[in-house]
């Protein structure tokens, strides 16, 4: 968007997301569409037409971006349209890509404990642990807290995720152990004047902040895209809402991994022996 006729129209676009109350990553997202469909018109959006919506859409084609991308920006500019200029005329010409659901690859659980293996330090190991038995989101294991942490009842509440959602994920004895044993070498200099159940799992570089998802470049948590089959450190299965005490009682995968390897039952010989019938 040029910077003396679309900074006003940018302007009541961010007041109309605030107001929505689009969290900061979605409303620089819309705004990053908006300034994209501005730079192909090489004019203010607000003087875009039927055929330059239709243009634009089949620009994005031509040009190879995936079809989340594609959808993501159709999505911010379908909002500047419908409500910031109430051109329903012009948002009616946009429209969605279905994306295909593709079933990632399942490792097995020896390929998992050798991967495991693999962590060099306790904490990488407790990040890598937290995604694979727990099946929290890259974003989810950084923003863990100590009132997170649920020990009678044996889940991890994770508070506010991804469609700002609540849910409760099991809480394993193994899970447990390695998050006391964290808790003993955890760096805890930024800790004066924080309540102890506000204080974060795993802080950052800086006070009062949790390390972020780029820190985690620099350990071994790369190693959990393989582990759950993710392209992206935030993308993740999804997720069925159940019961606090069923998901208390289901065992994590995590523990599978420690438990000895069941010997195959062998086949017994059948003998021909004659079946009498009953009387």
């Amino acid at each position: 968007m040029s910077t003396d006729t679309v900074s006003p129209l940018r302007q009541r676009m961010i007041e109309d997301m605030n107001a929505r109350k689009l969290c900061a990553g979605t409303q620089r997202g819309h705004v990053r569409s908006c300034k994209r469909f501005a730079a192909f018109l090489k004019r203010s959006p607000g003087t875009a037409t039927p055929d330059d919506i239709r243009r634009f859409q089949l620009h994005l084609a031509e040009t190879g971006v995936s079809i989340c991308t594609r959808n993501g920006i159709m999505t911010g500019l379908k909002f500047l349209l419908r409500v910031t200029l109430r051109r329903l005329d012009l948002a009616a010409e946009i429209y969605h890509i279905r994306e295909p659901q593709k079933i990632p690859l399942v490792m097995s659980q020896d390929e998992t404990r050798r991967l495991l293996a693999v962590a060099t330090s306790l904490k990488a190991r407790v990040l890598l642990s937290l995604g694979y038995g727990c099946g929290l989101r890259a974003g989810e294991v950084v923003r863990l807290k100590v009132k997170h942490i649920d020990r009678a009842q044996t889940i991890i509440r994770v508070e506010q995720s991804k469609s700002r959602k609540d849910r409760n994920v099991m809480l394993s004895p193994e899970m447990l152990d390695l998050l006391r044993q964290w808790w003993k070498v955890r760096p805890s200099r930024y800790d004066a004047g924080i309540p102890l159940q506000e204080r974060w799992l795993f802080p950052g570089i800086r006070a009062g902040k949790p390390m972020t998802t780029r820190q985690l470049n620099d350990t071994d948590i790369r190693i959990i895209q393989a582990l759950l089959g993710h392209d992206k450190l935030d993308t993740t299965a999804r997720y069925t809402r159940v019961a606090t005490g069923m998901i208390a009682n289901i065992e994590s995968p995590l523990d599978r991994l420690s438990q000895p390897r069941k010997k195959k039952p062998k086949k017994s010989r059948t003998t021909n022996q004659t079946v009498q019938p009953p009387a």
